[in-house]
């Protein structure tokens, strides 16, 4: 179990922690804790017991400004022994977060709160409980009237410290009914999110060996190359068949590499195998009929394009369609009526959309929730590294942990806070490979067909013509005074550049 390292005590107005520059004498974990802490304390916070206990129970912290309650549950002053339902808490490995730094300052001073903390949390139950950290663990934790028969069933599934054995993961729900059948009525309380965590653990085995079955011959295999309409390459193949095992995957090949028909491809799997029914796709406004299109050709579902009004927005969404395809622009307005529908899989398509995590869009589509989800992108990483963190957590939002860590392992700073280079981005590419595709055209070369090119003409239309020839008028002026006269002003210079793009922009579109 973690343990607090002693910060230097911050005092309102005189040694106030900095939230942009560490301080030398503490690490970047106390930093972080302390400027927790420092929060918590000019909070006005409401607490309410919500458990039996006086202290080590469960509570709900709700803050008056934003209406919003979390959940704790205190079981110590360690760091990591507490839990709370807020956002922070799950991704920023340090096992508090400013409503348990709150909790446990308001606690403490209460009659009794001191001497609780000091003597241990020792309950006559046993819990099963997720520690949160720099990795997170499913422990179980004997209570003081924990019955032997218990003990050695849990040998089973825990190490001597606690720690659960993740290879047991899909025989978990035999202890759970071993804890229930205990003949005197010991209670074990086992926490929502330590059983999500093995769920995932269990599920995801589940799906890869269900996937295995229905492809023994991986990529090869005659199924993998006939999941849709058209013929996908191997590669292709490949990377369908690792997003549908990962679930939740960045598919980042070149521009041109078919990131769209591996995301239909896989998704097609999931149907199959996994009981996908529904399907989101997120994408820019200029790509909805594209993503629409392409659907058709590729498959035989129905997919839905959300437009119009609010009102019949949420007709759309509550269509009867495996497919329903919407813009980020729409995304945080419609939040609600998205939410209310429950899809299966997300496609997040030109993901660079949410590279910047401050915007409304990125903060609005991580507020989704799916079991599965694609993000599709050419370009993960264009400028700074936390465009790519603010792209990969959502995709897994405990990957590359918290921002503050990731930043301070790969990045250096001068003294002005601004980044002058970067380091260990090889232990970034490690990190992302359990749940990253990514091809260059160079690497699957040999598997593309020769380049075929084709040419056609196409006349403007009127409107087109109308403009063009306008423009060529000017450009036929000024040509025939340079051949006169041998020069060009700078001002006829300007003009004549400024008639020859008209000139093509007019062929394009009038729009334009």
């Amino acid at each position: 179990m973690a343990t607090r390292k002693k910060a230097k005590k911050a005092v309102p107005g005189k040694h106030k922690i900095s939230r942009l520059r560490k301080p030398d004498e503490l690490s970047l974990d106390a930093w972080q804790v302390a400027l927790r802490k420092q929060f918590a304390t000019a909070q006005k916070f409401k607490l309410k017991n919500i458990g039996a206990e006086p202290v080590f129970s469960e509570f709900e912290v709700t803050n008056p400004e934003t209406k919003r309650t979390y959940r704790l549950a205190i079981r110590g002053e360690g760091l990591g022994v507490n839990y709370c339902s807020c956002p922070d808490f799950a991704v920023n490995t340090l096992g508090t977060c400013k409503h348990i730094e709150f909790a446990l300052g308001r606690l403490g001073r209460r009659r009794g709160g001191k001497a609780a903390f000091a003597k241990g949390f020792l309950p006559a139950y046993s819990e099963v409980f997720l520690r949160y950290g720099a990795r997170r663990k499913v422990v179980f934790r004997p209570g003081m009237k924990c019955p032997e028969s218990l003990r050695e069933s849990a040998g089973e599934f825990f190490a001597p410290d606690g720690v659960f054995r993740e290879e047991a993961s899909s025989r978990f729900h035999t202890f759970l009914a071993k804890a229930a059948g205990e003949r005197n009525g010991h209670e074990v309380r086992c926490y929502d999110d330590a059983l999500a965590f093995v769920s995932q653990i269990r599920d995801r085995e589940e799906l890869i060996r269900r996937i295995d079955a229905a492809f023994p011959k991986g990529a090869e295999d005659k199924g993998v190359k006939s999941l849709l309409k058209a013929r996908l390459y191997p590669y292709q193949c490949e990377g369908a068949l690792f997003a549908a095992k990962v679930g939740r995957c960045l598919i980042a090949d070149d521009m041109g590499l078919g990131k769209t028909i591996q995301a239909i491809a896989a998704a097609e799997i999931l149907a199959r195998h996994a009981d996908v029914r529904r399907v989101l796709v997120i994408c820019p406004t200029s790509l909805k009929h594209q993503w629409q299109d392409e659907i058709a050709k590729f498959t035989n579902r129905r997919a839905t394009v959300v437009q119009g009004p609010i009102a019949a927005r949420r007709q759309l969404y509550a269509a009867d369609s495996f497919y329903t395809i919407v813009n980020y622009d729409v995304v945080h307005r419609d939040l609600e009526a998205i939410a209310a529908e429950r899809f299966d899989l997300i496609v997040l398509d030109e993901a660079q959309r949410i590279k910047n995590w401050k915007t409304r869009a990125a903060k609005t589509v991580k507020q989704l929730d799916s079991d599965y989800a694609f993000v599709l992108t050419g370009t993960p990483l264009e400028n700074r590294l936390e465009e790519l963190h603010s792209i990969v957590e959502f995709v897994d939002r405990h990957r590359l942990g918290p921002m503050f860590r990731f930043l301070a392992a790969h990045q250096h700073v001068n003294e002005d806070g601004r980044v002058v280079g970067y380091q260990k981005l090889n232990d970034v590419s490690r990190t992302l490979g359990p749940i990253l595709v990514r091809r260059t055209k160079e690497s699957v070369l040999d598997e593309l067909p020769e380049r075929l090119e084709k040419r056609f003409f196409v006349p403007m239309t009127a409107q087109q013509k109308t403009f063009h020839d306008e423009n060529r008028e000017v450009v036929a002026r000024i040509v025939h005074k340079w051949r006169r006269y041998g020069y060009l002003s700078e001002i006829d210079q300007r003009r004549l550049t400024c008639a020859l793009q008209n000139m093509r922009m007019s062929c394009n579109s009038t729009y334009l």
